[in-house]
């Protein structure tokens, strides 16, 4: 990343809340929060899951990394992009991997899948168990076990925590979205629950996008969920067919 940019540059500023736009996907509903920008550099790189190949060009999303003081803890590369049909990719999936799907104008949904054709996520406000082409209704995927960087629990562990929770919804419900229920599972972290952070003015997470291919802008947060919901609304416009057009 950090070959693209030539000098620093600094902006911040404070964004008054404003609601989501309408015709969003459901589970991503919630006020967005005011931010600072900083634009600065990255050249960190990691691999991505095996399983994957380099036959589909990867969807029009950003490369980001999302840094907890010092720490990466998520790290999305173009070669994390590359999705695949459901039906390519449902061969390869083992008990306790994290899946994406991935379509144009919407935001990424993520589930769980638990063995036997079967996921579990959270749609709709409510988690749901279900097979993998019912829960991807069409969309490409992809496994995303290693884009969040925290020690992953045992597959028992992910699978128990995802089928234990199958039914509950609305007010029961500790995540904002598909991803946070998906990648608690996966790790078992306070941080994607909500209220599962104090809020205490800091602003330790540091949200880095590569615009263009060329320019990092870095966004500041003062909670990993609220990081995870801008990157998502993000997907989501880049992701629109006329931003595409």
């Amino acid at each position: 990343m950090g070959n693209h940019i030539d000098k620093l540059a600094h902006l911040s500023y404070a964004e008054v809340p404003t609601a989501e736009p309408s015709g969003t996907d459901a589970e991503d509903e919630g006020a967005r929060i005011g931010v600072s920008y900083i634009f600065s550099t990255d050249d960190d790189d990691t691999s991505a899951d095996d399983r994957t190949d380099d036959k589909t060009p990867p969807p029009h999303e950003l490369e980001c990394v999302v840094f907890h003081t010092t720490a990466c803890v998520y790290e999305r590369r173009a070669h994390d992009l590359r999705a695949h049909s459901a039906e390519t990719l449902v061969t390869k999936f083992v008990p306790g991997d994290v899946v994406e799907f991935v379509a144009a104008g919407q935001s990424p949904h993520w589930a769980v899948y638990i063995g036997d054709f079967q996921v579990v996520h959270l749609h709709r406000a409510e988690v749901k168990c279900g097979s993998v082409m019912d829960a991807g209704r069409g969309r490409r995927c992809r496994i995303v076990n290693q884009l969040y960087k925290y020690e992953p629990l045992s597959a028992a562990a992910v699978v128990r925590n995802a089928t234990e929770h199958v039914g509950v919804k609305e007010r029961e419900l500790s995540w904002r979205n598909s991803e946070c229920f998906a990648a608690w599972c996966k790790f078992g972290r306070r941080e994607f629950k909500v209220g599962g952070e104090l809020r205490i003015g800091k602003q330790p997470y540091k949200l880095k996008l590569l615009l263009d291919g060329k320019q990092v802008q870095e966004l500041e947060f003062q909670s990993l969920d609220d990081a995870v919901m801008e990157r998502r609304r993000r997907d989501r416009v880049l992701n629109e067919p006329e931003a595409q057009s």
